[in-house]
């Protein structure tokens, strides 16, 4: 946990006021944000990729817990026993047979002494749900149960976001809310129950001997941008929508130490079940604690089959984690509908932005059918681990770097400045120009040092397809080079370096999107013959229709007056 403290304060809470900041300032996309200096908008398309990577496989994350979800609503939990048809002779479930005290000191015994002992979940998992095949080139049949929550996933995506952020603002009260009551729930359960003292002291007891392997610190950065969402595009995409003087420091501060503080509470829940699931068996706790998928859908299920109405708490959990799910997703896919409609940015598409949705969800839905193969877990794994790790560090770090550096930290906080009444505090004005730029450079570099090949339990993944996640990750990091390339090809100029002076310098029409908002350096200068016969229309128009539609007929986006015929 000490790494992840760090990473929050010192890279996780600076990001994210960077990222709410940028995209309120401009209320733009992840693409259009990059007025502030073009050259660098193939960041912006990195975002996309990366986003799109994370939309396709985090789905099937979600319709994995459909399906567990579905598959509750029984008396007996099917991964409870190991009578049923899929599992095999080396299967022993705690609850077989009824087992007296004698037994069970024959099944701990069985379980120190041999490896072979699968449990109920784990066999009901591999065997059952995944009908896992032995290779990541054998992609076998294609799971139909998993295929139908794959379709109801994205329905529910859909659906949620079928109005944009109308819609989807609604929904999310529901499903960032809601998960607190079963947390709460399941905690309340989880420590009265005996021996989860032991797992919650495991939880909190630091393993000093870690501390110096760049993979702890490599994890644990990952674990801060998959739970704020840095570098997805997200943040810029939401802040887009807030109205021009929101007060997106405080909801930056709020929002990440509530994030963290959720991630951390959540640990005690599973920790004092896994805890109790150890003293159960009469094993250390680190036998029973997994990681990833092995913790979702094996370990916490097997946990839940102890507990007196089981269903019941299976079926709250499970429920927990789609909302949960839902939440990220809905704003994977606005933030590449949003990117999407902001670059083509005529009247035809803003109209038919439902269309654009659907077409994003249809796709993903497609792109997302090899991973319910039997093959599919692997190339989820390969995902995961290389398609959205990398990237979102490498992304991050040159984020910083181009608003810093190449558009000037004073011309930023200038801006912050305009926005919000006040500059950045200088704890993040100093991480932002040294700190979290460092700190992400030398994890990317020790990190690379210490790479160590990806595996899934006793599965190593052959050199082809290691090969295939590292093309993943370049994907995403390659726009920006090749976008850089060709903005100062197509750049004025005479020389090389007047060309990559103009690709570096602010747009014209970068700034705050409406006109009353564009103040100081960015009023425009008219002479006055021209203002009587020019036309002021926002820079982001579809979002001064939402605004305008959910305030008053004068309101536009950002929350200002503003009609789409009022004249300088």
């Amino acid at each position: 946990m000490f790494p992840y403290f760090i990473m929050l304060v010192f890279c996780g809470i600076p990001l994210f006021f960077m990222e709410l900041s940028f995209g309120q300032f401009a209320s733009q996309g992840c693409l259009g944000v990059w007025r502030v200096s073009p050259m660098f908008k193939g960041v912006g398309y990195g975002m996309m990729v990366v986003s799109t990577y994370i939309g396709i496989y985090y789905n099937v994350v979600i319709c994995i817990a459909f399906y567990y979800f579905f598959v509750s609503m029984t008396r007996v939990l099917p991964w409870t026993y190991c009578s049923n048809a899929w599992n095999t002779l080396d299967c022993v479930g705690v609850l077989d047979g009824n087992l007296s005290s004698h037994a069970a000191v024959n099944l701990t015994r069985l379980f120190n002494a041999t490896q072979k002992r699968t449990s109920p979940s784990k066999e009901y998992w591999r065997r059952y749900v995944l009908n896992l095949s032995d290779d990541i080139g054998n992609l076998g049949e294609v799971r139909l149960p998993l295929l139908g929550c794959l379709g109801v996933s994205w329905v529910v995506v859909f659906l949620c976001l079928i109005k944009g952020v109308k819609s989807s603002g609604k929904v999310v009260y529901f499903t960032a809310t809601f998960p607190y009551v079963v947390l709460t729930i399941l905690f309340v359960r989880g420590i009265t129950l005996e021996g989860a003292l032991t797992g919650i002291m495991y939880y909190l007891t630091p393993q000093w001997d870690k501390i110096l392997d760049a993979k702890v610190w490599g994890d644990a950065a990952s674990q801060i941008f998959y739970s704020l969402g840095c570098a997805w595009g997200g943040l810029i995409t939401m802040a887009s929508y807030n109205k021009f003087h929101n007060n997106c420091y405080r909801d930056s501060i709020i929002i990440s130490i509530t994030n963290c503080a959720t991630s951390v509470y959540a640990g005690f829940v599973i920790f004092s079940i896994l805890g109790f699931m150890a003293n159960h068996l009469g094993v250390d706790i680190s036998k029973v604690a997994d990681h990833g998928p092995g913790l979702a859908f094996v370990a916490y299920p097997e946990a839940l089959t102890l507990l007196p109405i089981s269903p019941l708490w299976s079926i709250l959990f499970f429920f927990m984690l789609i909302l949960l799910g839902l939440g990220t997703q809905f704003c994977l896919l606005e933030t590449l509908v949003t990117a999407i409609v902001d670059e083509v940015g005529n009247e035809w598409i803003i109209r038919r932005k439902t269309f654009v949705t659907l077409g994003v969800a249809v796709a993903g839905f497609l792109l997302g059918i090899p991973l319910t193969t039997q093959a599919g877990i692997y190339w989820l794994l390969l995902m995961d681990n290389y398609a959205a790790s990398f990237s979102l560090v490498v992304i991050s770090c040159i984020m910083c770097v181009a608003i810093m550096y190449i558009y000037g930290h004073r011309n930023y906080f200038k801006d912050i400045e305009m926005m919000l009444g006040f500059p950045p505090p200088l704890f993040f004005q100093i991480c932002w120009r040294f700190i979290s730029p460092a700190i992400i450079f030398f994890i990317l570099v020790f990190t690379v040092i210490q790479y160590r090949p990806i595996s899934y339990n006793e599965y190593v993944y052959p050199t082809w397809a290691i090969s295939i996640g590292f093309l993943m990750a370049l994907s995403s990091v390659i726009c920006i080079p090749i976008y850089a390339i060709y903005k100062v090809c197509h750049s004025e100029g005479d020389t090389l370096l007047e060309r990559l002076k103009n690709a570096t310098k602010a747009s014209k029409d970068w700034g705050p999107a409406l006109a009353e908002h564009r103040s100081g350096r960015y009023a425009p200068a008219f002479s006055p013959s021209t203002e009587s016969h020019l036309e002021v229309q926002p820079l982001h128009p579809e979002k001064a229709r939402n605004e305008a539609a959910a305030a008053s007929p004068a309101q536009g986006s950002n929350g200002s007056a503003h009609s789409q015929d009022s004249r300088l």
